[in-house]
């Protein structure tokens, strides 16, 4: 066991600094998922061990700054949001090779790196949104029938370039190939009630003012937006769709995960590897799934209010992201090809 020392969590006042010197017993965090999500369990693991955190947050430029800072980066965990950045920093030779037996029992292995280099710390599902009022249940089962025709003029979604559709272009083309995603989505181009254009919340804003029927939308925003006391329209907008979790019969609804990495430089990587084999106990995988309304990796771990009432049991694809992370360069140039956005 680490010797441990009597701190707090402390974040950085400057988005780019530490302080010069990195005593025994702190971890020093690079986190692009944002801090009312991570802050609550950093101040947990503290309270725990004693170890100090030190966290830099950013939406951008983290990977490019480990990979500038080389062996002098202080950096020792790498925090993500999607399986794009955990996938790159992989392939760059950011990451350093993760062996824990707690990690391996506490994390499925479709949620790990078969190469040990990241794990998933939780998930998400792309869904499909469907009008309460104008789509019948059973209606629309699978990502396949968003091309059928019948829903010309009735899909809504974000840029197809927008990283959450890449992936499921991307899982797309590993389970039905290249050719088949291609006419997939121009299928699904051909049935767009309007240009690919804002966010995930707004596709349920644009079913709830009959703009389209149906739509692509992660699973979380849902939470978010039917207890959004700040912008209570928001929570018409939840009450206005269903939720679909797509190929029920087959594969299993698209996966995608936030997850967690050690530095290859890390300056104290057996503080770094308590860290996330923290964050894979069952407390931990609660208080962060739940704040988000996300999905704990970590099976038969207790889910959000919401998450049990809304969504209940589901199945979903098991394909190992490294799979959809390899083929998000093939599905970047599909979305180019037949010029989705345009």
């Amino acid at each position: 066991m680490l010797r441990k020392t009597l701190l707090t969590l402390a974040t950085v006042t400057s988005a780019f600094s530490f302080a010069p010197a990195y005593a025994e017993g702190e971890v020093n965090v690079y986190s692009y998922r944002q801090q009312f999500l991570v802050e609550p369990l950093l101040q947990a693991f503290t309270n725990k061990t004693g170890i100090k955190v030190n966290i830099v947050y950013s939406n951008k430029g983290l990977l490019e700054r480990l990979e500038q800072e080389g062996r002098n980066s202080p950096a020792d965990v790498m925090l993500t949001p999607d399986i794009g950045p955990m996938y790159d920093g992989a392939e760059k030779g950011l990451f350093a090779t993760i062996d824990s037996a707690t990690i391996e029992r506490n994390v499925p292995e479709h949620f790990q790196d078969p190469e040990n280099r990241w794990i998933g710390l939780t998930s998400r599902a792309r869904v499909i949104y469907t009008s309460k009022e104008r789509v019948k249940e059973g209606e629309i089962k699978t990502y396949e029938d968003l091309a059928d025709p019948k829903w010309k003029g009735r899909v809504c979604t974000r840029s197809g370039k927008h990283t959450y559709n890449i992936s499921l272009i991307a899982s797309m083309i590993a389970h039905d190939g290249l050719e088949a995603t291609e006419t997939w989505l121009r299928g699904v181009k051909d049935n767009l009630g309007q240009k690919p254009q804002g966010n995930d919340r707004a596709q349920a804003k644009a079913i709830k003012e009959g703009i389209c029927d149906v739509a692509l939308g992660n699973s979380y925003y849902f939470g978010h937006m039917l207890t959004n006391e700040e912008e209570p329209e928001q929570k018409t907008w939840a009450e206005a769709i269903n939720l679909v979790f797509p190929n029920q019969d087959g594969r299993g609804a698209h996966m995608n995960i936030s997850g967690a990495s050690i530095t290859k430089y890390a300056p104290h990587p057996q503080e770094a590897l308590e860290l996330i084999e923290f964050l894979t106990e069952r407390d931990a995988q609660y208080l962060y799934a739940n704040a988000n309304f996300e999905f704990p990796v970590r099976p038969k771990t207790k889910r959000s209010d919401i998450i049990k009432k809304y969504m209940g049991d589901f199945k979903g694809d098991e394909i190992n992201l490294t799979e959809v992370g390899a083929l998000r360069k093939e599905a970047a140039k599909l979305v180019d090809k037949v010029g989705f956005d345009n």
